[in-house]
């Protein structure tokens, strides 16, 4: 059966522009935290907890200051994702180990991940980032 007229330009008449344009946006905004993150593993709270207690995972806080005195997770570095480029060599001496990369939303992550995957470290982001941890009742300490 062929398609009609009527079903060939669906996509183009004006009013279905808008929805085709809000379509396309929402496609991109649900690809682009696998694009932003190559090479970098979204894991959850459990596998983040296998990992700190079971491969010695460091956790890496890449929040700014304030955020992370409000509370962070136990044992956790502090290296906010604006200086990850030039301090990431603090870390040099945890490379075999994996890293978890904790944040508050997910957007900032990205990149402070990408700079530790790309200098050869094992990276995992937690999903959700401290609000998933703390909406599960995982510990957290304050300054």
């Amino acid at each position: 059966m062929e398609p009609t007229i009527l079903q060939e330009n669906f996509l183009l008449r004006p009013e279905n522009l808008l929805f085709v344009v809000a379509a396309t946006i929402s496609a991109l905004m649900l690809v682009w935290p696998m694009i932003s993150r190559k090479g970098v593993k979204e894991i959850d709270t459990m596998v983040a907890i296998q990992l700190i207690n079971y491969k010695d995972a460091l956790v890496v806080d890449v929040r700014d200051d304030s955020e992370y005195a409000e509370g962070h997770l136990p044992n956790s570095m502090h290296i906010p994702t604006e200086k990850m480029e030039t301090r990431w060599h603090e870390l040099e001496k945890f490379k075999e180990r994996p890293v978890v990369v904790i944040y508050q939303s997910g957007v900032r992550s990205g990149h402070a991940a990408k700079v530790l995957f790309k200098n050869g470290f094992q990276v995992y982001a937690l999903m959700g980032g401290i609000d998933t941890w703390r909406r599960a009742n995982l510990p957290i300490v304050k300054r």
